[in-house]
Parts: structure tokens; sequence; C-alpha cells
């Protein structure tokens, strides 16, 4: 693969790029599984249906019902296998001297840089999920509102890390204001 301009712009070469932990896979891949229950759910239903509405002569519910179904199971499918996990590896962060970079995006990619001298807030957080597959998201507040600054999967001891390190580099760059 060719490095274009384009991929430059998003993977500055020399810098030291972190992915977000694997595990984050596992956490995002949990909503897909009500997806599943939901078109099995539905299969079922549309099974009992067309059942009802052959004894009574008609059967074009059951197929609306099993093809919200089958839709449903080939969502979940998909995004379990594919989607998932090409999001969760887009997910990257570098620090350079100044700011910290958050990579993310397969489709749209976006590149933020956060001056650490503009951050104010260092937020660690972690669902029960999270808490439990040992990751947790680094979210960085700044005094712009449009900044969405956060890293999330980064295991904990990384993230506690991360957070100090950024705290420290954020008093002493602030430390002139």
């Amino acid at each position: 693969m060719s490095d274009s301009p384009v991929q430059r712009l998003f993977a500055e070469p020399g810098l030291e790029w972190r992915s977000v932990s694997p595990k984050l896979t596992i956490e995002r891949r949990l909503p897909l599984l009500g997806l599943l229950l939901f078109g099995l759910a539905l299969l079922a239903f549309g099974r009992f249906v067309a059942e009802q509405s052959e004894a009574a002569g008609a059967d074009l519910t059951g197929a609306l019902f099993s093809g919200l179904a089958a839709a449903a199971l080939v969502g979940a499918v998909v995004g379990w296998f594919f989607v998932v996990p090409r999001v969760v590896s887009a997910w990257r962060y570098a620090e350079r001297e100044q700011d910290l970079l958050v990579s993310r995006g397969r489709l749209v990619r976006r590149l933020t840089v956060i001056p650490y001298g503009r951050m104010q807030v260092i937020e660690v957080s972690a669902n029960p999920v999270s808490a439990r597959l040992g990751i947790a998201t680094v979210t960085l507040v700044t005094a712009s509102a449009s900044t969405d600054a956060r890293i999330p999967g980064v295991p904990v001891d990384v993230a506690q890390e991360l957070r100090d390190r950024l705290a420290a580099k954020g008093e002493a760059l602030t430390a002139g204001l």
C-alpha cells in the first residue's frame, strides 16, 4: 500500500501510535447479542404467526416477520464479524511533545489534536462490562465544546499512567498562563 499524503495526515510517520485493547471488541459486540436475540424472537414469532395465518388462509404476515428476523440476524452477524473489529482496530493515539493525537474511523477518518496546555479535565471511566474486562475510557475535556477527545478500551493500568502523564504535561504547559 502506498504512503499517500492523506494516509500521512492520519498516521504521522515516526510517531509511536498505540492501539486500544482488543478487549474493546468484546464490549462493543455485546449489544449485537441483543439484536441476535431479537432476530431469533422475531423468527419464532413469525413461525407462530405463519401457522396461525395459514389456518386462516393468509400467510403474508409470517413472511414479513421472517424477513425482518432474517435482516436482524444478518445485521448482527455482519456487525459481529466485520464491523466491530474494524471499528475497534481504527482507534489509536500518540503522544507528542506539545499535544496528544487521537485517530479513529475507517470510512470517515478523524484525527483530533489536543494541546496539553488546553486540557481542563482528564476523566477515566469504566462501565461494569469495561471494568470486568479490565479496560477504561480516557476522556479529555478542553475549553472547546466540540472536542471529542476520548480513547476507549485502554487497559486500566495504562489508563492510570496516561492520566497521570497527561495531567503532569498539562500542568507544566499551563504554568505560564
